[in-house]
């Protein structure tokens, strides 16, 4: 936690003056003042200075001479073990980043570094807001492109809108997506896109939360040299940029009207004018916008054109918070970790069912996402390669207590599944497991024993002989 002073300290661990230059810029508007250090070696003989033990935060770049960068956090922790730490890796370096979060490093920020997302991650180490100082965002950084077969859910209102996107993407309609933070509608936009005629095409993003409602308008459309002050030079829009292609619009609610007005028009004649220009260009492009409030009672309030959410809405769907679905949770974790093993650095992990019972239990404020990041933290730091609800002390906190009881039984109504660890993190054995299974299938079915050997595939002489040979007792 960042101590008393009214400006926090942070180390910059960098060999290039420029780039030391820029971080030192950077790191000042967020209220920072910077240290800087050539190399590793430089930033270990620093920490017990005056000047190192006044530090709050270090900051260290991959590339940085000295001590490997493993050992210099190694070594950090040894001296400074709450000393929150970040480090900055090449866009594809996944696993320098995993192998910097199982040393011990608190974060990792990837090249070019965005402005915004340095001085949030900086701003969330130092705090303690969440519970236990709540799990950073890391595998935003990290996120593929999934296929709608790759989508977890088997909840109704989750399969509904599942089924109305992947109708939606073979349409050219504009869609609209809303649903809370952390939902997936990102992963939606873009599956959408994935599968649509338009696939080869450009997919353009704007997030229209991350810019100053006054540059929105210049960043769909573009802007002529000298159109207002500070247009310095002549850019295309992104909508120009998308053409043939689509255009995810993030954040929709925060457009400003007068160019909630501009795109009502482009909608309506497909054509783009820059701002300050006179020439109009055709374009062929998809909208998809995402919205995380209610754009009906932003209309109500005059804030939101009723013509532009008609216009966008030909299509559209709302993604249920992940509290809505909670017997998803187990598939869903399980399936994240697949892909968090995949990994550079990275390697298969389970999970016990215990686990996953636990994280069933939580509300999950932060939706897929806050489970994504969770699930990330505790894969680098784990010891093993099975995760247990001992890998989760911070959702375990916020329930007030581990979750008792059998992981078979139901948590507000909905089964995680079949347990496949013991508590211990071990494998149970598989008859034990195959029994739990045809029980499962046994109540799935209501006793329907033709529809259960069929389901599992196996013959009914064979299915009665394991009932037999498992002891099963069918009116159980």
């Amino acid at each position: 936690m960042a101590n008393a002073r009214d400006t926090r300290m942070v180390m910059i661990v960098d060999s290039e003056p420029a780039q030391q230059r820029f971080l030192s810029a950077l790191v000042s508007r967020g209220g920072w003042r910077s240290v800087v250090a050539a190399d590793t070696d430089t930033a270990l003989a620093k920490l017990g200075t005056q000047e190192g033990m006044a530090l709050d935060a270090v900051l260290v770049d991959q590339g940085a001479p000295g001590v490997p960068i493993p050992e210099f956090i190694a070594e950090l922790r040894r001296w400074r073990p709450a000393l929150p730490l970040i480090v900055i890796t090449m866009r594809n370096g996944v696993e320098v980043a995993v192998a910097a979060m199982r040393a011990g490093a608190s974060d990792f920020v990837q090249k070019p570094i965005a402005p915004d997302r340095l001085l949030g991650a900086l701003d969330r180490i130092v705090s303690q807001t969440g519970p236990q100082g709540e799990l950073r965002p890391l595998t935003e950084k990290l996120r593929a492109p999934l296929a709608f077969e790759e989508i977890i859910g088997s909840s109704p209102n989750f399969r509904s809108a599942l089924a109305i996107a992947a109708k939606a993407a073979r349409a050219r309609v504009p869609v609209m997506i809303n649903g809370k933070p952390g939902t997936g509608k990102e992963v939606f936009a873009r599956a959408i896109h994935s599968a649509s005629p338009r696939a080869r095409g450009p997919l353009v993003m704007v997030d229209c939360s991350a810019v100053s409602p006054g540059l929105i308008g210049s960043g769909l459309f573009g802007h002529e040299r000298g159109a207002f002050p500070g247009a310095f030079d002549r850019q295309v829009g992104r909508l120009v940029q998308a053409d043939g292609g689509s255009i995810i619009i993030d954040h929709v609610e925060c457009i400003p009207l007068d160019t909630q007005a501009k795109l009502v028009e482009f909608l309506n004649s497909g054509e783009v004018q820059m701002i300050g220009g006179s020439i109009r260009q055709t374009v062929d492009v998809r909208i998809i916008a995402t919205s995380a409030s209610p754009l009906d009672k932003l209309i109500e309030a005059g804030h939101f054109r009723e013509d532009l959410f008609y216009a966008l809405s030909t299509a559209q769907f709302t993604l249920p918070s992940l509290s809505e679905r909670r017997g998803d949770v187990g598939p869903l974790a399980r399936h994240l970790l697949t892909r968090i093993g995949g990994l550079p650095g990275m390697g298969p992990i389970g999970i016990t069912d215990d686990a996953l019972r636990l994280l069933a239990a939580y509300a999950w404020p932060g939706n897929v996402r806050q489970l994504q990041d969770v699930l990330f933290r505790a894969a680098v730091e784990s010891k093993t390669d099975v995760l247990t609800s001992a890998d989760f002390k911070a959702i375990e906190a916020a329930l007030g207590g581990s979750v008792g009881g059998d992981a078979n039984v139901a948590i507000n109504g909905e089964a995680i599944g079949v347990t496949l660890y013991l508590p211990d993190g071990n494998l149970r054995p598989l008859e034990d497991i195959e029994a739990d299974v045809i029980r499962l299938a046994i109540g799935h079915y209501r006793g329907r024993m033709s529809e259960v050997a069929r389901r599992l595939g196996i013959g009914r002489s064979t299915l009665y002989r394991k009932l037999s040979d498992l002891g099963i007792d069918t009116a159980a």
